[in-house]
């Protein structure tokens, strides 16, 4: 089974969970960078409830800029706005000693493209979670030319996969057919998010999957794969 997903900055529960589901996850990082995505922010959660860490970017949404080529605006020192916010709001977490040494390395790292800092997150967060084995590559490696859908079922093709393993949104332009003619089956992922303890009161779902690291350690892929529920709230 292949996964195929655009990158993320600090990724939220769901990415994690395909990237569990698949024996290769494919970071589809030679795209079209979308306005208001996900490629340079994300969510956490404080005492005065969600904040958004977005990273700065020099983009020019008149040319077709792809994920991979995305330059970091670093005229701001927003790492260290970052790295205090994490540092704020989760130094009470139970497990915010054992992951905060990642954090205080990648922000100490002035990086040039948006693609290297998301994947620098990515493979240390899988890491976290226990997945470290796992296969993941950026599609910019493969060199797979063709249209939207061509160029998926390459990529599944590539590495002979006869499922790909597509998120929700995904049934608003696949083409199942076209996918089943190329021996091809689509299972579209139906992430059920589950509740778990959080710091500051009512609990606050599809945040950054730092969350649950900080809250739960090393509980948390279990959480995330919904083998296991964690009962009352802080």
């Amino acid at each position: 089974m292949v996964g195929i997903l655009q990158p993320g900055y600090l990724p939220w529960l769901g990415f994690f969970e395909q990237v569990y589901r698949c024996d290769v996850f494919v970071v589809y990082d030679d795209v079209q960078y979308d306005r208001d995505g996900w490629r340079n922010r994300n969510r956490i959660k404080t005492a005065n409830g969600i904040q958004w860490l977005t990273v700065p970017v020099h983009v020019n949404f008149e040319e077709k800029n792809l994920v991979k080529d995305i330059k970091i605006d670093n005229k701001t020192n927003w790492r260290k706005k970052h790295l205090f916010s994490i540092r704020q709001n989760y130094s009470k977490a139970p497990f915010f000693k054992k992951y905060i040494d990642i954090f205080e390395e990648a922000y100490a790292t002035e990086w040039e493209l948006l693609v290297e800092l998301d994947m620098y997150f990515i493979l240390k967060l899988t890491g976290c979670l226990g997945m470290e084995d796992k296969e993941i590559v950026r599609s910019s490696s493969l060199d797979i030319k063709g249209d939207r859908l061509e160029r998926l079922a390459a990529i599944c093709k590539f590495f002979n996969a006869d499922i790909f393993y597509e998120g929700a949104s995904g049934r608003n332009y696949i083409n199942n057919s076209f996918f089943k003619a190329q021996g091809i089956e689509i299972e579209y992922q139906d992430y059920r998010h589950p509740v778990y303890t959080q710091l500051y009161g009512d609990f606050i779902p599809f945040l950054s999957v730092i969350d649950l690291l900080f809250n739960h350690g090393d509980d948390s892929l279990d959480i995330l794969t919904n083998r296991k529920t964690v009962g009352g709230l802080n």
